[in-house]
């Protein structure tokens, strides 16, 4: 393994303990604070945990066990890294992190009767199903095409999510402001991302293919291959087009993951005033 590949690999498992561990003290805190706790505050607050779970966990899994999908790369030499596997512990992980915030967003949508929130909350978790199976397309045909709608999708998402939460910025108390404003910033320096860096990036690999020739599986044959099929590497040139989105995501967005757990809701007012106090 090139030394590059091995500090990237073994920064990205460092973090990853330290995450769980993270993962761990909060899980302690909120048993510790419960009995504080409104009983509506309680059971979002365990739901976020068990959701930020999944998505630590997932996330710990494959920093350990890397996988360039579509080119089959894998930096160890077993199925447990196979791309299968590795689109599967994506997938679950996934769905777990949008849940996250399609919880919250419903919570301080119902506290502030902010409509386009509650509208917005309802449809996060189908629109990533559907990024889902546009990246699952994509993984077993080989066509990058699937990863342009997967992407846009998110972009889109996360775009939507941050316009409700500006709405939601009137209703906020003055101490729930600086979370409100780092999330607006995060969100919308991820939606440049996607739409300035991600989007077209695959789009140019689709172009490129398709200028070549390439040759896409069939859902049935890529699942074959999949299955079946690794690419090792250990060469920090197949792998450096790759560490910007890898590092990022198995870092800061599982913090925003964990932090999520306790954050209260957002809004100052509403029918249940209780849920202000996760």
């Amino acid at each position: 393994m090139s030394s590059d590949t091995l500090v990237w690999w073994a920064a990205m498992c460092a973090v990853s303990a330290l995450n769980v561990a993270a993962w761990l003290l909060s899980a302690i805190a909120l048993q510790r604070r419960q009995a504080g706790l409104h009983p509506d505050a309680l059971v979002i607050s365990r739901v976020q945990l068990l959701l930020s779970a999944g998505y630590v966990l997932g996330c710990a899994y494959r920093s350990a066990l890397p996988v360039f999908d579509v080119q089959r790369q894998v930096l160890f030499d077993t199925w447990y890294s196979s791309v299968i596997v590795g689109r599967s512990v994506a997938t679950v992980a996934e769905l777990c992190f949008v849940a996250q915030w399609a919880l919250l967003l419903r919570a301080a949508s119902d506290l502030a009767d902010h409509r386009l929130g509650q509208i917005v909350a309802r449809l996060l978790v189908p629109a990533i199903v559907l990024a889902e199976l546009c990246s699952w397309h994509a993984v077993l045909t080989t066509s990058n095409l699937g990863h342009v709608f997967e992407e846009s999708i998110w972009g889109l998402c996360a775009a939507a999510l941050v316009i409700s939460l500006v709405g939601l910025w009137p209703k906020c108390d003055s101490r729930q402001r600086p979370f409100l404003l780092f999330c607006g910033l995060a969100g919308t320096a991820y939606v440049v991302f996607m739409f300035g860096v991600d989007v077209p990036m695959y789009w140019a690999r689709w172009i490129a293919d398709e200028a070549h020739g390439r040759a896409y599986f069939s859902l049935p044959q890529g699942l074959i291959d999949a299955s079946a099929r690794w690419v090792v590497s250990h060469r920090w040139s197949d792998w450096e087009s790759e560490v910007v989105w890898m590092t990022a995501y198995f870092s800061v967005a599982v913090w925003l993951s964990i932090g999520l757990v306790h954050v209260p809701a957002l809004a100052t007012a509403g029918p249940a005033p209780g849920i202000r106090a996760a």
